[in-house]
This record gives C-alpha cells, sequence and structure tokens, in this order.
C-alpha cells in the first residue's frame, strides 16, 4: 500500500474514533427521556392498590344502583300491563294504575380510570358506534334491489304543496301537519332531513334513520307499506288513469315497483319488532327511499299522523287531537301515546313521563327526563311548536295548506293568488286542548 494511502485510512480511523464517543453520547442523551417517559408511565403498587379500592367502591353503587332502577322498571312494565289488561274490559283507569316516583338517578362514584390499561381491554362505557343508514345508502338500496329512483321534488315548496293536498284531503288539518312539522323538524326541514344532520353542522352524524316532515324510521315505512299498501297503490292508480305518454309509464313503473315493496313488507308477521329488523336491512333501506318520492313520500307522511287520529277513534276517543296530543302517539306509539291523551289533567300533573316510555328510550331523550310528568311534556312540546311555527319552512307549509283548501272555496284563481305570495298569513299559534 503506498503511503498516500496508508496516510488516507489512518486519517479516517481517527476520525471515526473521535466522533463514535460524541454519537453514542448523543444517543444515550436521546434515549434517556424516553427511558425516563417508560418509567414514570409504570404505575406505583399504591396507584394499582388504589385504583382497584376505587373500582370496588364504585362496582358496590353501580350494582346498588342497577337493582333498585331494575326494580323501578320493572314496575313500570307491571303497570302498563296492568292498565292494557282494564282497558281490554272496560274498566277505568286510576292513578293507582301508574308509577308515581321518579326514575332513581345514579349519584355515586365514578368510574376511576385504571392505571396500567390492557390492550385487549375495552374503554369503560364505550360501545361500538353502531351504523346508521344516510340517505345515500337508502337511494343506493332501492337502485341495487328494486331497479328503483324516488323522483325528487324540483323545490321544496312542490313536497310541501304535495303534502298538503294528501294530508287536507285525508282529514288532517293545517294546525295539526304544520304545527307537528314544526315540533319534528324545529321549522325548517325538508323533505329529505335526517335526525341528527345539519347543513349549518359540518361533521354532525345521524342519529336515527327518521326522515321527512314527520320523521319516519325504517321501521315505520315499513309498517305503513305493510298496513296501508293497498291504499297507497290505489292512489297512484287512479293517478296514472289521467296520464300519457312518458309520465304514464314512469308511474306505471313507479306502481310496479311499489307492489314489490309492499309484497317484501308483508313476507314478515305485522309486527312492530318484525318490521324493525326488517327495516335494519338493505332492502328495508331500499323501501325507506320511497319517502323521498314525490307521489309516495307524502303519501307515507301523512299516513304516518293519520294512522294514528284514526286509532283514537277506534278507541273511542271522537274529540279532535291537538298537534301536541298528534305528536305525543307520533312519538311514543299509538297505544302509549293515547295513554297519555285520554288522561284527565289532574293525573296528567302528577303522572311521571317515565310510564311511557322503555327505560333505554327514556334515559336517551333528555326532553322527557327534563319535563317529567304528562303535563309539562305536552306543555313543552305546544311551546316549542308555537315558537317553530314562525320560522320560513313553517310559513310555507302552513301557505300551502291554504293552497290546498282554496280551489275548493275560492277557485283556481284565487290558488294561483295566493302561491304568487298574496294571501293573509294564517295564524298557527292556535291555543290547543291541551292547554
Amino acid at each position: 500500500m503506498s503511503c498516500r494511502g496508508i496516510r488516507f485510512l489512518y486519517v479516517h480511523v481517527l476520525t471515526i474514533l473521535l466522533i463514535a464517543p460524541q454519537a453514542m453520547a448523543m444517543d444515550s442523551a436521546a434515549l434517556a427521556p424516553a427511558a425516563a417517559d417508560a418509567v414514570a408511565l409504570t404505575p406505583s403498587p399504591q396507584a394499582i392498590a388504589e385504583y382497584r379500592r376505587q373500582l370496588r367502591e364504585y362496582q358496590e353503587a353501580r350494582a346498588a344502583f342497577e337493582a333498585q332502577a331494575g326494580a323501578y322498571w320493572g314496575s313500570v312494565v307491571e303497570k302498563r300491563r296492568g292498565r292494557n289488561a282494564k282497558r281490554r274490559e272496560g274498566l277505568p283507569i286510576g292513578l293507582d294504575d301508574y308509577v308515581l316516583t321518579q326514575p332513581p338517578v345514579y349519584v355515586g362514584p365514578k368510574r376511576p380510570v385504571n392505571p396500567e390499561p390492557s390492550p385487549a381491554e375495552p374503554e369503560p362505557g364505550r360501545r361500538e358506534r353502531k351504523y346508521i343508514p344516510v340517505v345515500a345508502d337508502f337511494l343506493r338500496a332501492a337502485s341495487e334491489y328494486f331497479q328503483f329512483v324516488p323522483q325528487r321534488p324540483t323545490s321544496e315548496m312542490e313536497f310541501k304543496r304535495a303534502y298538503a293536498r294528501v294530508a287536507s284531503a285525508a282529514g288532517l288539518t293545517a294546525e295539526q301537519a304544520v304545527r307537528v312539522y314544526s315540533f319534528e323538524t324545529g321549522g325548517n326541514g325538508n323533505h329529505d332531513m335526517q335526525s341528527g344532520l345539519s347543513a349549518s353542522r359540518p361533521g354532525s352524524r345521524a342519529i336515527s334513520t327518521a326522515i321527512g316532515y314527520n320523521q319516519l324510521l325504517t321501521t315505520n315505512s315499513v309498517e305503513l307499506l305493510a298496513e296501508q299498501g293497498d291504499g297507497i297503490l290505489h292512489e297512484l292508480t287512479e293517478r296514472a288513469a289521467a296520464l300519457s305518454g312518458a309520465a304514464r309509464k314512469a308511474i306505471d313503473h313507479k306502481i310496479a315497483v311499489l307492489k314489490r315493496m309492499v309484497a317484501l313488507a308483508r313476507s314478515v308477521p305485522d309486527e312492530w319488532a318484525q318490521h324493525e329488523k326488517l327495516g335494519n336491512t338493505p332492502q328495508g333501506w331500499a323501501l325507506h327511499a320511497l319517502v323521498l318520492d314525490i307521489d309516495i313520500g307524502p303519501l307515507l307522511q301523512t299516513h304516518k299522523l293519520l294512522t294514528s287520529v284514526l286509532f283514537a277513534r277506534a278507541k273511542g276517543y271522537n274529540r279532535g287531537l291537538s298537534a301536541a296530543e298528534l305528536e305525543m302517539m307520533n312519538l311514543t306509539g299509538d297505544s302509549t301515546g293515547l295513554d297519555m291523551v285520554t288522561m284527565p289533567q289532574v293525573l296528567r300533573e302528577q303522572v311521571p313521563t317515565s310510564n311511557f316510555f322503555q327505560r333505554s328510550g327514556y334515559e336517551r331523550n333528555p326532553v322527557a327526563i327534563r319535563h317529567n310528568t304528562v303535563a309539562k311534556l305536552l306543555a313543552v312540546t305546544d311551546s316549542r311548536m308555537d315558537s317553530n311555527s314562525h320560522l320560513p319552512g313553517a310559513k310555507e307549509l302552513a301557505a300551502a295548506f291554504w293552497v290546498a283548501a282554496v280551489p275548493t272555496s275560492r277557485g283556481p284563481a284565487s290558488a294561483r293568488t295566493i302561491e304568487a305570495g298574496a294571501y293573509s298569513e294564517p295564524n298557527m299559534n292556535l291555543p290547543s286542548p291541551s292547554r
């Protein structure tokens, strides 16, 4: 090897020897905080012992509460069964037929945080979020399973006019329809509005499958098709008779699809639990897409309220339902809602709202919890209807009901005048019988 090569090798080795200790020192300096953090994250025996002590306290308090709550909600179920039995026998319902105390509230210690959580240990109180389908899923399912695309309105006002025509013809009043719309949608909802979703709240999530003016769930759509399908088919068939050409071809296709959907809805027993099970499948989602259709959607929204009105009449309640009373039936179901509607005012002021809910539904309903008697719940419902009825969407729907009523009383010219905006605004802030 030449002298020049030996000199280069010497310099290279010397450089490595000089740098190596500095590099090792730097690595040690970098690793020191990480090692310190690892040590700091390791809980002490005292911390672990304290956690286990707090956990035992929490578990004991929680178990005691669950025993108390289980007994309470069990008594709610038993009282409800007793009332149903009395009604079947035509016996009067009294104050003793309800649970008169409020549900127990957990006031014990919170679950402590585990200082040494295992990777496999689930986070306390956290449940896997169940996916809730949205409008895009309903449309996709309708296309996939039925080769159907709902005919959407050209404007929201077109849908409101269609709904007002159908609802008026069925016997629903403008006060009932507009005030229920105001409560369910906040006074500005569209025909495709889904519960929990809002364009003004980016990142908002759907909290249920409820859609439209009266917030129909997938289960509602399945049930209405199973029970009211023949009437809806009859209505569309009558409309088809007046059409020709492309319009006739389109509605004939819609009728054919609707027949298949009605058959699917009737393929399960006519029970809420079975309708709910079907509604939670993609095929059930496809049926729910009908609420978006300009021809079928208004019929479904109307029947959702109309079935409650007819149920009340069939049970002998012939006085007109106020909007708040109708909403109670819309919210809790016909039988449970009618229980509240037929209750004398003196009982309404004493009976807790918990009597009309399942435990899980009650605990997710802050309105029913805060306004915890029947009288208070009806009052807050009326109050929200009052305020929301003055919002633009509610006013448009009220105007649509006036338009629907005008042709038979004042003629087509007056209807065009009202649609053009030259009308006196209807007073939707009417006192309701529940007050």
